[in-house]
């Protein structure tokens, strides 16, 4: 197939959906979880979910960056944009994130601080360049896929030589998650879920490849599919994982060879290993502290580290006690078990990063109005032109 609009083709879906109904043995369940966000929109917004047999169920996972992301590191960056001198860049969805005492980065700008929003990293050094008289820092943040841009940026300022640029890293690592969520059976005072299966995310995979995963595999005896976005992508992986599961086999499968290798992309895994290192702990909202599961600059390039430029401290905040993230992101709850979704907690008036972020959990079953209790098996959330097929209607 060449063209998007293949890729969501109602009768292909319907096809899919026929065969995976057949494939699917009554007598047992299967739990699969999908790692990322943007899985989760496309479920929601496709209709994916109205069309598995009722035995199949999909477990949300940990999202996005921005969703794991603990208070107590966005309220060090709203310190840092509270120094005068400083002039603090983020993606946009940062901005809105609630940190502790209902703070949050849209709120220091509206206070008068510079915090900027930009569209890549890139733009943080011409930033710096244009205001040599101010510190800019960049609020990196962002799973594999991201990663490679902010050592890019470290290493040009490098060769600039620019002394006011610096980075807070927050860069995670998605095999780090995978593991915490198959080692902690009991999550304390969360409960547990169950995992069967895992379906893989993309665009982390293009560039770490599909080797990492052969671990959960062989290790954990779970399967693994590689899946794209589109419907298709991820009805196919759904049966691709039914299939495993049914002949007791636990492997690593590409469903998007398209843009996926074994290997990855090794110019992008040599970049990060040049400027990053493994920190031995790190924090994640949901998940609590995961060992190696982040990255931190090297001593190499310690000039533009700004937790170091700066002396921050790591901060001990607390989730408002009203909102289930936490839950949310590790899959034990859904948003609707939420006693504030939907009604305190609105894309309006987050509470939670599931709902600010574009790729939250909460912010899709909002959108696609599935707490919406007169909602049928149809996808209502929005009307899309003919092309952008209607796979659930």
């Amino acid at each position: 197939m060449k063209y998007i609009s293949e890729f969501r083709d109602k009768r292909i879906a319907t096809a899919l959906a026929a065969a995976l109904t057949v494939e699917a043995v009554p007598a047992r369940d299967y739990s699969l979880m999908e790692f990322c966000g943007g899985h989760t929109h496309a479920i929601f917004r496709y209709g994916i979910q109205d069309l598995l047999p009722p035995n199949v169920h999909l477990v949300h996972g940990p999202g996005c960056p921005v969703c794991v992301l603990p208070i107590g590191r966005l309220d060090m960056a709203i310190e840092l944009a509270e120094n005068p001198n400083v002039i603090l860049c983020s993606y946009g969805d940062m901005l809105r994130v609630p940190g502790s005492r209902k703070r949050s980065l849209l709120k220091s700008r509206a206070q008068g601080r510079d915090v900027r929003m930009v569209y890549s990293c890139s733009e943080t050094i011409r930033i710096a360049q244009d205001n040599p008289d101010k510190e800019v820092v960049f609020f990196a943040i962002g799973f594999e896929t991201t990663t490679p841009p902010t050592a890019v940026a470290i290493q040009q300022a490098d060769k600039l030589g620019l002394k006011n640029f610096s980075v807070f890293c927050n860069h995670v690592l998605t095999p780090s998650a995978i593991q915490n969520i198959l080692d902690s059976p009991d999550v304390r005072k969360l409960g547990s879920v169950r995992v069967d299966g895992f379906i893989g995310p993309s665009h982390v995979s293009t560039i770490i490849g599909s080797r990492p995963y052969d671990f959960f595999a062989e290790e954990y005896q779970r399967p693994v599919v590689i899946a794209g976005f589109e419907p298709l992508d991820v009805l196919q992986a759904i049966g691709m994982l039914v299939r495993q599961l049914n002949e007791g086999r636990a492997e690593v499968e590409n469903q998007f060879s398209r843009g996926v290798t074994w290997h990855g992309n090794l110019k992008a895994q040599a970049m990060v290993a040049e400027v990053f290192e493994l920190r031995r702990s790190f924090e994640w909202r949901g998940l609590g502290v995961v060992p190696y599961s982040g990255l931190r600059i090297k001593k190499r390039y310690a000039l533009f580290d700004a937790e170091l430029r700066f002396s921050l401290a790591q901060k001990t905040a607390h989730e408002n006690k009203a909102c289930e993230c936490g839950a949310i992101l590790r899959g034990v709850k859904k948003p609707t078990d939420c006693r504030i979704f939907g009604t305190v907690c609105t894309p309006q008036n987050p509470i939670g990063s599931c709902m600010v972020s574009s790729e939250g959990a909460c912010a899709a079953y909002y959108k696609y109005r599935r707490h919406d209790a007169t909602v049928t098996n149809s996808r209502v959330a929005e009307k899309t032109p003919e092309s952008d097929v209607a796979v659930g209607e």
